[in-house]
């Protein structure tokens, strides 16, 4: 038969303290515990679902007009863009330079869109501009649009997204190319 071995003394300071904690009476009153406010619903209307990028949703519920009509919500990414961009073209520093200058429906905060953003108002399946069948915008135009992201191979090189059919590529950052503004993600 095996004999016990003694306690070390970091084995008794642990049990000790392991008592302490689990036995001791909880000091908090119930007026602590009480809840701020009474539980609201648990289910929620596709309104108050957050956007994510992984619904896909007709034009009609995807796009909703905000800021007086100036500007679309996203409800697919949640990013709001312009409803009708500029038709004038720039370089992709005036480009960077014009959107955080922007003012659209009372509002700042505006920006040059990633690539990725861009390209989220693609359909693949249209032409000319390539946007989603009953779109709200106004004067796209099909060419190409200038995104913040850099070319991470040459970096005097930043990614556009062609609203003819959608098509990615690169351009010298002195070239002109259109401007898109958008507000909020990133």
């Amino acid at each position: 038969m095996r004999t016990a071995k003694p306690l070390t003394n970091a084995a008794t300071l642990f049990i000790a303290m392991m008592t302490v904690i689990l036995f001791l009476p909880c000091r908090a009153t119930s007026g602590q515990l009480e809840p701020s406010a009474p539980p609201g619903p648990t289910m929620k209307t596709l309104d108050e679902i957050p956007p994510t990028w992984s619904q896909k949703l007709p034009a009609a519920q995807r796009f909703v007009l905000v800021l007086d009509g100036a500007a679309v919500l996203d409800k697919e990414t949640g990013l709001v863009w312009e409803k009708s961009p500029d038709t004038t073209a720039r370089t992709w520093t005036e480009a960077i330079y014009y959107c955080y200058n922007k003012t659209v429906g009372g509002r700042k905060g505006w920006r040059l869109p990633t690539v990725d953003e861009l390209e989220s108002l693609v359909d693949p399946t249209q032409f000319s501009p390539a946007l989603p069948s009953g779109h709200p915008f106004l004067n796209v135009r099909s060419v190409d649009y200038w995104s913040s992201t850099t070319y991470a191979s040459t970096t005097d090189h930043a990614w556009f997204v062609s609203m003819f059919v959608g098509e990615v590529g690169n351009y010298d950052k002195s070239f002109y190319n259109s401007v898109w503004p958008v507000r909020g993600g990133q």
